[in-house]
Protein backbone atom coordinates (compact mmCIF):
# COMPACT_ATOMS: atom_id res chain seq x y z
CA UNK A 1 0.00 0.00 0.00
CA UNK A 2 1.37 3.25 -0.89
CA UNK A 3 1.21 6.53 1.32
CA UNK A 4 0.27 9.73 0.23
CA UNK A 5 0.60 13.08 2.16
CA UNK A 6 0.10 16.42 0.59
CA UNK A 7 -1.20 20.00 0.59
CA UNK A 8 -4.04 21.68 -1.00
CA UNK A 9 -4.96 25.07 -1.37
CA UNK A 10 -7.81 26.60 -3.21
CA UNK A 11 -7.50 30.62 -3.77
CA UNK A 12 -10.13 33.12 -3.18
CA UNK A 13 -10.51 34.13 -6.32
CA UNK A 14 -10.97 30.74 -7.86
CA UNK A 15 -13.80 30.87 -10.53
CA UNK A 16 -16.21 28.77 -7.81
CA UNK A 17 -16.33 31.14 -5.11
CA UNK A 18 -18.61 33.91 -5.74
CA UNK A 19 -22.12 31.33 -6.24
CA UNK A 20 -21.20 29.32 -3.14
CA UNK A 21 -21.96 30.77 -1.29
CA UNK A 22 -22.66 34.73 -1.48
CA UNK A 23 -21.75 36.74 1.39
CA UNK A 24 -20.12 33.17 3.35
CA UNK A 25 -18.12 31.63 0.18
CA UNK A 26 -17.03 27.84 0.89
CA UNK A 27 -15.55 25.57 -1.36
CA UNK A 28 -17.44 23.25 -3.00
CA UNK A 29 -16.92 20.12 -2.50
CA UNK A 30 -17.02 18.49 -5.70
CA UNK A 31 -13.89 20.98 -5.85
CA UNK A 32 -12.22 19.65 -2.87
CA UNK A 33 -12.13 15.92 -4.28
CA UNK A 34 -11.39 16.69 -7.87
CA UNK A 35 -7.88 18.97 -6.67
CA UNK A 36 -7.89 15.52 -4.41
CA UNK A 37 -7.88 13.03 -7.64
CA UNK A 38 -5.62 15.29 -10.00
CA UNK A 39 -3.34 15.08 -6.97
CA UNK A 40 -2.63 11.20 -6.73
CA UNK A 41 -2.90 10.80 -10.40
CA UNK A 42 -0.11 13.28 -10.39
CA UNK A 43 1.70 11.22 -7.56
CA UNK A 44 0.74 7.37 -8.25
CA UNK A 45 -0.99 7.24 -12.14
CA UNK A 46 -4.08 6.03 -10.53
CA UNK A 47 -7.80 7.43 -10.85
CA UNK A 48 -10.78 6.79 -9.55
CA UNK A 49 -13.19 4.42 -10.80
CA UNK A 50 -15.94 4.85 -8.39
CA UNK A 51 -16.30 6.58 -4.94
CA UNK A 52 -18.78 4.43 -3.29
CA UNK A 53 -18.11 6.66 0.02
CA UNK A 54 -17.50 10.12 0.30
CA UNK A 55 -18.32 12.26 3.45
CA UNK A 56 -18.22 16.11 4.47
CA UNK A 57 -17.91 17.18 7.73
CA UNK A 58 -16.83 20.72 7.72
CA UNK A 59 -15.95 23.51 4.87
CA UNK A 60 -12.49 24.57 3.68
CA UNK A 61 -13.03 28.13 3.05
CA UNK A 62 -11.64 30.16 0.06
CA UNK A 63 -7.69 30.37 0.44
CA UNK A 64 -7.52 28.06 3.32
CA UNK A 65 -5.18 24.86 3.00
CA UNK A 66 -5.93 21.59 3.83
CA UNK A 67 -3.88 18.30 4.40
CA UNK A 68 -4.67 15.17 2.52
CA UNK A 69 -3.72 11.57 3.31
CA UNK A 70 -4.36 9.29 1.09
CA UNK A 71 -3.92 5.61 1.13
CA UNK A 72 -3.76 3.42 -1.75
CA UNK A 73 -2.88 -0.07 -3.60
CA UNK A 74 -3.96 -0.74 -6.73
CA UNK A 75 -7.36 -1.23 -6.46
CA UNK A 76 -8.46 0.88 -3.48
CA UNK A 77 -7.72 3.86 -1.59
CA UNK A 78 -8.67 5.68 1.22
CA UNK A 79 -8.68 9.62 2.11
CA UNK A 80 -8.80 12.11 4.68
CA UNK A 81 -9.04 15.56 4.37
CA UNK A 82 -7.93 17.83 7.52
CA UNK A 83 -6.72 21.10 8.34
CA UNK A 84 -6.19 23.19 11.70
CA UNK A 85 -8.70 25.41 13.14
CA UNK A 86 -8.47 27.40 16.63
CA UNK A 87 -5.81 25.09 17.67
CA UNK A 88 -7.89 21.92 17.20
CA UNK A 89 -7.25 19.00 13.68
CA UNK A 90 -10.94 19.43 11.91
CA UNK A 91 -11.86 16.21 9.50
CA UNK A 92 -12.68 18.31 6.60
CA UNK A 93 -13.76 15.39 3.92
CA UNK A 94 -13.13 11.32 4.48
CA UNK A 95 -14.10 8.68 1.89
CA UNK A 96 -13.17 5.47 -0.08
CA UNK A 97 -12.47 5.13 -3.63
CA UNK A 98 -12.24 2.00 -5.92
CA UNK A 99 -8.69 3.08 -8.42
CA UNK A 100 -7.44 1.80 -11.83
CA UNK A 101 -4.20 2.86 -13.69
CA UNK A 102 -4.66 5.52 -15.60
CA UNK A 103 -5.26 4.71 -19.47
CA UNK A 104 -3.45 6.02 -22.25
CA UNK A 105 -5.90 4.87 -24.63
CA UNK A 106 -7.90 7.70 -26.43
CA UNK A 107 -11.80 7.33 -26.62
CA UNK A 108 -13.30 6.08 -29.77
Amino acid sequence: MSRFEFVICIAATHPAMPGHFPNRPVVPGVLLIDQVLAKVLELSGLEAVRLPHVKFSSALGPGECADVLFEVDSEHAVFRVTMQRHGKNVILASGKMLMRRKSNEALD
